[in-house]
């Protein structure tokens, strides 16, 4: 189903059935209200009349109603009540208003019960309208018994409620012409916003990340999808263009340690030589292939800490970086440099032990490697609200203002010569990530580089 035809449905067929039903059942209430009243009144006026069935006028005892001595008899004429009075044999004594001899004759009606309630009926008339009765049974002061029927037409309550019917319809169909226009209007307003949005995702579905999805100054759901949808088109963007750039790099650093390999074999081939010249080739080749050796270890290091390959479970945070900084040690002293630990004897939480391992070992190699010989590298363990941090402090040479960012991008390198493919710290900022943590380098007014690697302390999703 379309989302035109849902609103319809929804929005506008639904309401007006329900409207409908609505008006109906309040039509209902109103005829029952209507009907209520005039029974009150037809009793009221009953009441009245029994009463003067029990007066007595003048010398001859004479029973009368009331209603025909009505002052206002002619203006309530319309509406008033039919009354007629019964004798004890059913003959019709009197009637108000008057009706024809002849079809008086044929009218009678015994009384009934006095102590019994009043009987109320409604009968429909050959011409289609309806009449509420009242019938009452009286006794007089010597025992005669006597049958009052007031009789009222129930047009007026008919008429009454059709009029209700036909206004309460009437704005029922403006209601329903207006929530038509307007549903109209939102569906297709709607249906803009979303294929704009289809169309978005089917770009991102064939690879094109170039544009940004359609502007929509709506600050509804969709307009909150939308800059969920620009904000990851960004990060698709970002992500294949360091693809890209990783891609290139890799391919760079692959091609120079096989370029000199096949010009070492090249030079080997070309004439006849010792075996003391074979075995120096051999040994260039060697170490060209531990240099692609090392490197192919670190892409796939950096690709699995891409792919999120974790064992997330509660430890010890101070035992990982304690024996990350005690694996250390050994080439530290060797560089003759000195490893300072400051931590806490326990610090819990939620993470890859596997991971974080690796990240801080990619510090302390970063620190080692910059380090003059005699230097010290501080490595510090805390917790800062919500995030436990690690830093790591050395005294080289730092990293300019303008390379903080850059250094945590794959084959970057500050200083050439040095050993690494220039991933380490690459990795570092993806195990933070991947932890939802962040990793940066700390500004610093002496000599020296600070890296820190920030983790959450509560458990995070995947």
């Amino acid at each position: 189903m379309t989302l035109a035809r849902r609103l319809w449905l929804l929005g506008v067929l639904v309401p007006c059935l329900a409207s409908l039903g609505a008006l109906v059942v309040a039509g209902q209430l109103f005829r029952y209200d209507l009907e209520t009243a005039l029974d009150h009144a037809l009793l009221t006026q009953a009441a009245v009349e029994s009463l003067s069935v029990n007066l007595f006028e003048g010398s001859e005892k004479r029973v009368s109603l009331n209603m025909s001595m009505y002052p206002l008899l002619e203006h309530v004429r319309p509406f008033a009540p039919r009354g007629e009075l019964f004798g004890q044999d059913g003959r019709l004594l009197m009637q108000h208003p008057p009706m024809p001899e002849e079809e008086a004759a044929t009218v009678s009606l015994k009384p009934g019960d006095p102590e019994l309630p009043p009987q109320l009926s409604t009968r429909t008339l050959p011409d289609g309208t309806r009449e509420r009765e009242a019938v009452v049974s009286v006794r007089s002061p010597q025992g005669e018994l006597y049958a009052l029927r007031l009789t009222a037409s129930l047009e007026q309550v008919d008429d009454s409620v059709n009029g209700y019917y036909r206004r309460a319809f009437s704005v029922a169909a403006l209601l329903a012409v207006t929530l038509l226009v307007l549903q109209t209007f939102l569906a297709r307003r709607m249906a803009g916003r979303l294929s704009a949005i289809t169309r978005h995702l089917t770009r991102l579905r064939e690879g094109d990340f170039s544009q940004a999805p359609p502007l929509d100054d709506g600050a509804d759901e969709i307009g909150q999808v939308r800059e969920v949808l620009a904000e990851v088109t960004d990060k698709l963007r970002g992500a294949r263009d360091a693809q890209d750039r990783l891609i290139a790099d890799a391919a760079h650093e692959l091609r120079t340690p096989l370029s000199l390999m096949r010009t070492r074999m090249d030079l080997a081939l070309r004439r006849e030589r010792g075996v003391e010249e074979l075995r120096a080739s051999f040994r260039e080749a060697r170490g060209e292939v531990e240099r692609l050796a090392v490197l192919a270890g670190e892409l796939l290091e950096l690709a699995a800490a891409g792919r999120g390959e974790w064992d997330r479970k509660k430890a010890d945070l101070a035992e990982v970086v304690s024996q990350s900084v005690e694996a250390a040690r050994a080439e530290a002293e060797v560089r003759g440099l000195i490893i300072r630990l400051e931590a806490p004897a326990r610090e819990e939480l939620w993470f890859d032990p596997g991971g974080v391992r690796r990240a801080v070992d990619n510090l302390l190699a970063n620190a080692l490697k910059f380090s003059p010989s005699g230097g010290e590298i501080h490595v510090r363990l805390w917790r800062e609200r919500e995030w436990a941090r690690i830093s790591v402090v050395d005294q080289g040479p730092g990293i300019p203002f303008s390379e903080r960012e850059s250094v945590f991008a794959p084959f970057r390198r500050l200083s050439e010569g040095l050993p690494g493919a220039g991933i380490g710290l690459a990795i570092v900022r993806e195990v933070a990530r991947r932890h939802g943590g962040h990793a940066w380098v700390e500004p610093r007014q002496d000599r020296g580089a600070e890296l820190v690697l920030e983790l959450p302390t509560r458990p995070q999703s995947a």
